[in-house]
């Protein structure tokens, strides 16, 4: 079951260090076979307040993800990141199919 890491970039310093990240960062996701499925793509924003872009990358599965995020390859370059913005990053799995909205009842406390 796939898993995706999501990024909320609030702000960004463009600079130097975020086009190296960029340039680098693909690399890093080949070995995991993740692949970005948002990329600062163009917002309508429906309800409330949104700032900043969304980034998700999905990876087969939560493990992989999370190999990913932990690698030696993706740290050594998470700084440049990390360092020139305000961001929030999680990995989330992908719910079991069928789902339906009354599946979370009977997960809840």
């Amino acid at each position: 079951m796939s898993a995706f890491a999501i990024g909320h970039l609030r702000s960004v310093d463009f600079g130097a260090d975020i086009v190296e990240y960029l340039e680098r960062i693909d690399a890093t996701l080949a070995p995991f076979a993740g692949r970005f499925v948002v990329h600062g793509s163009e917002k309508t924003v429906l309800e409330g307040d949104w700032v900043g872009d969304l980034v998700v990358i999905e990876f087969p599965d939560r493990a992989r993800a999370l190999q990913w995020y932990r690698s030696d390859a993706y740290q050594k370059i998470v700084g440049l990141r990390t360092e020139n913005s305000d961001s929030t990053v999680l990995v989330v799995d992908e719910v079991a199919h069928p789902h339906r909205a009354t599946d979370v009842i009977a997960a809840a406390p």
